[in-house]
């Protein structure tokens, strides 16, 4: 027993200065951002203490609560997509089994890929005159469509690139949680001659519920500071109808120089994505079993 704790105090003490410095790396540029956000400072101006006036500010600015507003909206869609499709593929390899491994090594590549290089495929596939998208529509009697270039398609489009990426992730994750729900279960549903469909809504869906708001919990971290493959894509067009609270705050901070504003908004976003993840956190207590 002594030497039991003796060896975990010791383990303690060697992982000491790596959590010391991870800690470091995360509190100190979080830290340094309050700092900016609570001072009227532009680049290359010396910062003067505004005593918050940078949030009294956002609360009043028509393009915050338009970038909000196209984040969240972008975010729902995604993740909705993400979760549905994502369940879907899990089902399909999960009821196939000789062929999900091969099949599960395939899906990987999508999320993988740098989003830089996502977005700059999309751009290709998806060009109003020589993408691959607008052939299809043709082929099959439809118009040709913008795409990225339009305000009322901007979002939806980004929303399936995104999709595309990610939701082999998602599917990885669900097929995990389907592989360990409890066989006795659908057993005793099929000598109750319970229907696919009825064993999958009343069974399987409720048993899933943690693994899906896991998943939801980790793609929502990344989907509200969406930011790679609309810059690469979209720049926050056309005009600002994919202007995400991301974009904006790059846009503020590295092209307008308006440093502390900028840091006002990303400590704003921040809180929503904490605020976003604390719920999450808490229905999957409920849902637990």
């Amino acid at each position: 027993m002594i030497q039991s704790i003796g060896t975990r105090g010791q383990l303690a003490f060697l992982s000491l200065p790596a959590v010391l410095f991870t800690t470091a790396m995360i509190a100190f540029p979080f830290a340094y951002t309050v700092w900016f956000s609570l001072h009227e400072y532009r680049f290359g101006d010396k910062p003067k203490l505004s005593f918050g006036m940078n949030y009294v500010e956002l609360a009043g600015d028509g393009e915050f609560w338009n970038g909000l507003r196209i984040t969240l909206a972008l975010y729902l869609l995604s993740l909705v997509l993400q979760l549905v499709l994502g369940t879907w593929v899990a089902l399909l390899l999960h009821g196939s089994r000789k062929l999900s491994g091969t099949v599960r090594t395939l899906m990987i590549s999508p999320f993988v890929l740098p989003p830089v290089v996502v977005g700059m495929m999309w751009l290709v596939v998806l060009d109003p005159s020589i993408g691959a998208a607008n052939y299809l529509l043709e082929s099959v009697g439809l118009p040709r469509s913008d795409w990225l270039a339009s305000p009322a398609w901007v979002i939806p489009t980004v929303a399936l690139i995104d999709t595309w990426q990610w939701t082999p992730y998602v599917a990885l994750i669900v097929l995990g949680g389907l592989q360990s729900l409890p066989p006795t279960v659908y057993e005793a549903a099929q000598i109750d001659g319970a229907s696919r469909w009825r064993t999958f809504w009343r069974i399987t869906l409720p048993l899933l519920a943690p693994t899906l708001v896991t998943a939801a919990i980790l793609r929502s971290v990344d989907l509200l500071r969406f930011f790679d493959i609309i810059y690469v894509t979209t720049q926050g067009g056309p005009g600002n109808a994919s202007n995400t609270l991301n974009i904006y705050g790059f846009r503020k901070g590295f092209e307008l120089f308006e440093i502390g504003y900028s840091s006002a908004l990303m400590i704003t976003l921040s809180a929503i994505v904490l605020g976003a993840v604390m719920v999450l956190t808490q229905a999957r207590r409920r849902v637990a079993w």
